[in-house]
């Protein structure tokens, strides 16, 4: 009679948790710091960051409720360079238009802290474990952006009413970082790149030049906002005055220090380099599209050419309109946009084995 063999029953194979939903939250998370970018311009061009001369992370996420609250809030904006020396006798009902933006910049700020830590907390066993250093830096970047704000702030409450253009851009290009990684954390959990992308590995290195050449001229950007620099040879374009170039540019002393601080030479190295941002753009765009990449990177590309023009023409739009608030915070948008653009492409096309 034949023996009887028990047959252990197969262990199943314990199913990795889809990282989907991990990559919704991400794209989620950085949309909303995409946003903040925009609150954050607009903020800016009405003139309404110095409103709140307060910082209180807590009791400030709620705006006065009745008059005695902002009765106290105006009689300590009065105390402020701003009010003293530009908005001096200005009354509490258009005082309540600049606190507006303020306060919903700041709220939107405490927000994202939200909609990023708490999703964390829940996601974490989802969170593969050689990203998670990835995961708290983002969050350790998302605090320091709070001191920063507030650091820019405090700039503009001593002397002049103005904050420090360089505090500004510290402040915006930190936005920017912690939108660009919340972008390629999503990618990297939710979307893999197509295998025929690999004959694009060569131009891993030149995506990664225009990435930085944004970056610069966002700074530069930003320097152009803090200064007011946009205000000047608004009538002229493409000519500053007389000359392609600012006369003051070269009578600046020492001449160095014009690229940063004197008005008309500032907004000039910013059209420079959105100058040369464009001329990278397109020869990334000439080189790539002959490759014959897949259908997904190949719209990538197409959509970065089409970008480039309409920020060129965005640019030359916040000039010619002497800096109207719609077309420049929809300017700051397409920065954004180009940067989207290209972190994306990053990710699609895959990395060398020699690169470092």
């Amino acid at each position: 009679m034949a023996r009887m063999v028990n047959k252990k029953p197969m262990k199943k194979e314990k199913k990795e948790p889809s990282l989907k939903p991990v990559a919704v939250w991400l794209f989620f998370c950085a949309f909303a710091v995409f946003l903040m970018a925009i609150i954050g311009a607009i903020t800016r061009l009405t003139e309404s960051g110095l409103s709140i001369v307060r910082w209180e992370p807590i009791a400030g996420a709620l705006p006065p409720v009745d008059a005695e609250g902002w009765s106290k809030a105006f009689a300590a904006y009065k105390e402020s360079p701003q009010y003293l020396k530009v908005n001096s006798g200005m009354d509490i009902e258009a005082f309540k238009k600049i606190f507006f933006w303020e306060w919903i910049h700041r709220l939107w700020g405490r927000l994202i802290g939200v909609f990023y830590a708490l999703p964390m907390v829940f996601f974490w066993h989802r969170i593969p474990a050689g990203k998670r250093g990835a995961f708290l830096g983002i969050l350790g970047l998302g605090a320091l952006q709070g001191f920063i704000g507030w650091w820019m702030v405090e700039s503009g409450l001593v002397n002049e009413p103005a904050v420090s253009h360089y505090r500004l851009a510290a402040h915006l290009m930190l936005a920017v970082v912690i939108y660009a990684c919340l972008f390629r954390l999503a990618l990297v959990m939710g979307l893999r790149p197509s295998r025929d992308a690999a004959k694009l590995s060569g131009l891993r290195k030149f995506t990664k030049a225009c990435i930085g050449a944004v970056l610069l001229t966002m700074t530069w950007g930003a320097f152009t906002a803090g200064l007011d620099a946009g205000m000047v040879y608004n009538d002229t374009f493409p000519f500053m005055g007389k000359d392609l170039w600012p006369a003051e540019m070269l009578a600046f002393q020492p001449f160095w220090k014009s690229f940063f601080v004197e008005h008309a030479t500032v907004q000039f190295t910013h059209r420079v380099l959105a100058v040369l941002v464009f001329i990278k753009i397109m020869v990334l765009v000439k080189r790539g599209l002959p490759f014959n990449p897949p259908a997904r990177t190949r719209k990538i590309l197409i959509a970065l050419a089409t970008m480039a023009f309409a920020q060129v023409g965005l640019g030359i739009a916040t000039v010619m309109t002497h800096v109207h608030i719609h077309v420049a915070a929809t300017h700051q948008a397409g920065a954004l946009t180009l940067l989207t653009l290209l972190v994306w492409l990053l990710h699609e096309i895959p990395q060398m084995r020699k690169e470092k």
